[in-house]
């Protein structure tokens, strides 16, 4: 697993296999539809990172629900510019339902914090994470992340649908940035 990508300037390596990925995801799906049995569903999207990885969640989800995705922007470089901007909103009813945010990857929260603050004034019944990855040393904030893949350190990674300045997202593997 020592494969290696130049991206733009900076060179990165495999950090998680594509096969982990998916051993993550159908083992993360059992879970959602085992708790989630008999409630009212819609999942999120978190817009543009977690195309891929609701795609393939979504392929193991038994339960009878919608998806959809919201679009927020919140990185510029390698770094959080800490600013949350909602680009695209709600089309949905989801008054009563259960929400699943999914989101490709959880770092200091700041963005989830802003994304729930919006759902819930829509008052759903309940809000639940989903997040394919999981910074623990970065994470500032107190809402309990339900569903997790992998809890990664925190360093930067592109690849699976995460990206540097627009590229990279298109890689299967996910890869941490060579210092």
């Amino acid at each position: 697993m020592s494969k290696e990508v130049q991206v733009l300037d900076k060179k990165f390596k495999v950090s998680i296999s594509s096969e982990e990925i998916q051993k993550s995801i159908q083992t993360m799906a059992m879970k959602i539809n085992s708790d989630m049995a008999g409630k009212d569903v819609i999942f999120f999207g978190i817009l543009n990172g977690c195309f891929m990885f609701a795609g393939d969640l979504f392929k193991y989800i038994e339960l009878p629900c919608q998806i959809s995705f919201l679009k927020l922007a919140s990185y510029q470089g390698v770094s959080s510019s800490g600013n949350v901007k909602q680009l695209i909103g709600i089309n949905e009813n989801i008054e009563g339902k259960t929400v699943i945010i999914l989101e490709d990857i959880v770092d200091t929260g700041n963005t989830l914090d802003s994304i729930i603050k919006q759902l819930k004034g829509y008052e759903p019944a309940e809000i639940k994470i989903a997040t394919l990855l999981y910074k623990p040393q970065a994470y500032i904030k107190e809402i309990p992340i339900d569903y997790i893949g992998f809890e990664i350190p925190n360093e930067f990674i592109i690849g699976y649908g995460l990206d540097y300045d627009g590229f990279g997202r298109n890689l299967k593997d996910i890869y941490t940035i060579v210092k």
